[in-house]
């Protein structure tokens, strides 16, 4: 029953919807009805600006490093990777925004930085390396994390690669029309680096 109630802490957690609850706060706007229509930190950069942006980016980290620290607040037996990715799929489909959520890029770093801070580290230097060659988020995002899975397999920790390799993942099915617009030469490109 514990075990249980963990998944179902992580996912409610991972649900929290950071951009929507930010944005209509702050600023009087959902912004699922501005930019992209998404609700992570790369739409909130956009339609709210750097302050919203980096608020959100934030929450939406911790809300996977958390979920990843929840076995051992509770004293439970259970591998950290699993409620970590169970927030994920929370901050995907998140119960609290009509099953409207990110695309998993902050939450999954937060589990990296709950469980294999130096690999976060890393996947944050090579995210930005990416944007200042590229310009684009959705890009740099999904080399990040195909440099996480590459950097996984060297650590020989099998439910890490697993979970980084699923993650990964998910970060490209959920930027399946970012590539299209890459290709398109229509994405958006950032201006700040």
């Amino acid at each position: 029953m514990q075990y249980a109630l963990i998944l179902i802490a992580a996912y409610l957690l991972g649900s929290i919807p950071s951009g929507l609850i930010v944005g209509k706060l702050f600023y009087g706007k959902d912004i699922r009805q501005h930019g992209s229509g998404n609700l992570g930190g790369t739409n909130t950069f956009r339609t709210l600006g750097i302050k919203a942006g980096i608020a959100v980016t934030l929450a939406d980290i911790l809300k996977g490093t958390l979920a990843v620290y929840l076995p051992v607040i509770f004293g439970l037996e259970m591998h950290q990777l699993l409620p970590g990715i169970i927030a994920v799929i929370g901050h995907m489909f998140p119960i609290f925004a009509g099953f409207r959520g990110g695309k998993a890029v902050a939450t999954s770093g937060g589990i990296l930085l709950g469980y294999a801070p130096l690999l976060f580290l890393l996947v944050v230097l090579v995210f930005f390396l990416s944007l200042k060659i590229s310009k684009y988020v959705s890009l740099s995002s999904m080399i990040a994390g195909v440099f996480a899975v590459i950097y996984s397999l060297f650590l020989k920790d099998l439910p890490l690669i697993i979970v980084v390799t699923s993650l990964v993942l998910f970060v490209i099915i959920r930027h399946k029309a970012n590539l299209s617009r890459i290709r398109n030469k229509t994405e958006p490109k950032v201006k700040w680096i």
